[in-house]
């Protein structure tokens, strides 16, 4: 079928399905607005936005006025969950100069930015959404000042090529990784302090964490086995668990690789979601309670985990297969540890559709909550649409340009929608776009 999004109607999305996985039926979207209860949390509804990497902190980590109007324009939308964008543990640990980063000196910004977003919410008249903070370590992604210093885990053929990489490049030392626990634990009680209502100790995307549970060949004691490989992460959740206190412990992980890395590939990139079944399991007896499925990396792989129309780059599947395969994941994910709140994605491809498939997945029992990702900048309000209409607005829906991604990367570039938000109807959009809208 050709790339883009040539569908009239929901049913032309099922019949364009040419791989292994199902689209969910579709279903009622009233489920969306009941309430989702967890183990220790509620949230109001079955709604998420999901965290989206920003570029417009400052380079000290703080947040700048044009995170707060992202933040606020996200509450007033009215999804039950804001799962925060990565805020790094360390400096050298963040994707790029202007990456968000909790310290002592900045915990207070943080706390303003928290008051800022319920404050919208109030202000809309809606109840105030959880919000998870996402702690990351880039690794191989690395990008802390003005040019990129990857961190890796293990030596891969794929993505050091993929890189640049030379032979001899250092492999973060055993040392270095049993140094990480304790600076998760120390952002996880800044995060609690500043008022977050939880910590995300993430592992996907082929970041620090997610990198390592595919080291099968990294010598060593967090290499090899399954157990060497996850030791370091359920380290790093464990220290984050000891800070927590009442709040919400939880995880965004890979469940695939894809042909980035090895962790739950099979033959022919197919799934073989054995060992990360395992981890969802081992998570959940380590304190986790909310987990968030994804897959691939956005910088090898993209269509893995955002599947999308347009954008620089040659995708080798239909999207509406890539949609299907996330939702797979999460339904097994959510099959694996049912007393767990498992968050799907992948429905900003499905525009106007993905309600009523999320609807559909979530009563077939395969996720507890649905999150809109690049979907969310375009039509930060779409939550509330679906509450109080039924329906998403197709006028107002992402169109998977890709432009939000290539726009953030420019020197004065932030995350955005230039597309549906006046705000970002400006010189840098015009630049990356060479003046075409």
């Amino acid at each position: 079928m050709p790339f883009g999004f040539p569908f009239h109607n929901a049913q032309e999305l099922y019949d364009s399905l040419e791989g292994p996985y199902a689209l969910p039926p579709q279903g009622d979207v009233a489920v969306l607005a009941r309430p989702v209860q967890g183990k220790s949390f509620t949230l109001k509804n079955a709604m998420a936005v999901q965290p989206m990497e920003g570029c417009d902190g400052t380079t000290s980590g703080a947040p700048t006025d044009w995170t707060v109007r992202r933040y606020r324009r996200f509450a007033a939308g009215g999804a039950g969950l804001l799962w925060m964008e990565a805020v790094s543990v360390e400096p050298d640990a963040r994707a790029n100069p202007n990456q968000l980063m909790i310290t002592e000196d900045n915990a207070e910004a943080f706390r303003s930015l928290l008051a800022e977003a319920r404050r919208a919410a109030d202000e809309a008249g809606l109840s105030r959404p959880k919000i998870i903070a996402q702690l990351t370590h880039s690794g191989r992604w690395s990008r802390p000042y003005n040019e990129k210093r990857p961190i890796r885990t293990w030596k891969s053929a794929v993505l050091d090529a993929h890189q640049g990489l030379p032979e001899d490049y250092p492999i973060i030392t055993d040392e270095e990784l049993e140094a990480l626990p304790e600076k998760f634990g120390r952002a996880t009680k800044l995060c609690m302090q500043a008022g977050f209502d939880g910590v995300d100790v993430k592992a996907c995307h082929l970041y620090l964490m997610s990198e390592l549970l595919g080291g099968f060949d990294r010598p060593g004691p967090y290499g090899g086995s399954y157990e060497n490989r996850v030791k370091i992460y359920l380290d790093c959740v464990d220290a984050a668990r000891a800070e927590i206190g009442g709040g919400i412990l939880a995880a965004r992980i890979n469940l695939y690789d894809g042909a980035a890395g090895p962790w739950g590939v099979g033959e022919n990139l197919g799934l073989a979601l054995d060992e990360p079944l395992r981890l969802v399991r081992d998570l959940a007896a380590h304190g986790i309670e909310l987990f968030n499925i994804t897959m691939g990396t956005p910088y090898y792989n993209p269509h893995v985990n955002r599947p999308y129309a347009r954008g620089g780059y040659e995708q080798p599947e239909n999207p509406v297969d890539g949609v299907a395969r996330l939702l797979y994941g999460c339904a097994q994910a959510q099959k694996t540890v049912p007393d767990a709140v498992c968050v799907a994605t992948g429905f900003s491809y499905l525009r106007q559709y993905g309600p009523a498939i999320a609807a559909g997945l979530i009563a077939a029992g395969g996720a507890k909550c649905a999150g809109w990702g690049r979907g969310s900048f375009a039509y930060p309000d779409f939550a509330r649409d679906i509450i109080e209409k039924g329906a998403m607005a197709p006028d107002k829906c992402c169109l998977g340009c890709g432009v939000c991604t290539r726009i953030m990367r420019q020197p004065t570039g932030r995350p955005g929608c230039p597309v549906r938000d006046n705000a970002w109807y400006g010189p840098e959009y015009h630049r990356v776009l060479g003046g075409k809208e």
